[in-house]
Formats: C-alpha cells, sequence, structure tokens
C-alpha cells in the first residue's frame, strides 16, 4: 500500500513538473552571455572589435599592457579558459586572480555576439603563437 501511494505521488509530481515552463535554450543562452545558436564567428570583425574595447587594456595584439594582461599567452589557452570564461568575464567582470592588474570591470557596451567575434580573433592570434 505504502508503495503504492508513493508511486501514485511520485507520478503526480512529475506530471505537476511536466508544465512547468521550461526555458528554451534560446533564454539560457542569452542569461550565460552567449550568442544564439546560428552565430558563426568572424575573426576579421573580431579584430576591430577587440581594438575598440579591450586593446586599451589588453593591448594591440593582446600581448597585455601595464593596465592589464596578456589573452596571446598560455594562460588564456582554450583548454584552460574556454570561450565561456571569456563570455562571463564581458558579463560579470573578473576578479584578480592570474596576474596583479586588479579586478576587470564587466564591459556592458558589448554584445554577446561581439565577444563571440572578439574570442574568434584572440583564439587566431592565439593560434598564429601556436597557443592552443
Amino acid at each position: 500500500m505504502i508503495k503504492t501511494v508513493f508511486f501514485v505521488f511520485l507520478l503526480a509530481g512529475s506530471v505537476m513538473l511536466l508544465g512547468c515552463d521550461m526555458p528554451d535554450s534560446e533564454q539560457v543562452q542569452q542569461r550565460q552571455h552567449l550568442p544564439g545558436s546560428d552565430f558563426v564567428a568572424d575573426p576579421q570583425r573580431g579584430d576591430a572589435l577587440f581594438h575598440a574595447h579591450c586593446a586599451r587594456c589588453h593591448g594591440g595584439k593582446g600581448t597585455g599592457t601595464d593596465l592589464g594582461p596578456p589573452l596571446v599567452h598560455q594562460v588564456y589557452r582554450p583548454g584552460h579558459h574556454a570561450d565561456l570564461t571569456f563570455h562571463w568575464a564581458v558579463k560579470d567582470g573578473v576578479k584578480q586572480h592570474h596576474w596583479h592588474f586588479g579586478d576587470m570591470p564587466p564591459i556592458a557596451d558589448v554584445s554577446p555576439q561581439q565577444v563571440g567575434h572578439i574570442i574568434a580573433y584572440v583564439r587566431r592570434e592565439q593560434r598564429k603563437v601556436d597557443i592552443r
């Protein structure tokens, strides 16, 4: 009898959960500060965007300045800092952890698509010096 009651309760709870409004993948991507699923990154566009939004601190080719760390560096290789971490850094900022430049503030005026292009540019520059 207890097993039957438990099963009915479990089944009813499952049916109720099925009716919950689950976020779709586009909503999840927006919350994570990611471009849509149809996005195609362009390193050429990323080059211009990087110079407009990132080069002041990270250097013209991503090699760093006295204001920010080099992104063309083994520390930022894809296996250590996935692309998602760049999206989150722009969205939320970053606490100082590898270098001593201080915290990076969020960059509010850079869209997820723009970050995707910037990442493509940084990854291209990393590959040029055999960072993979």
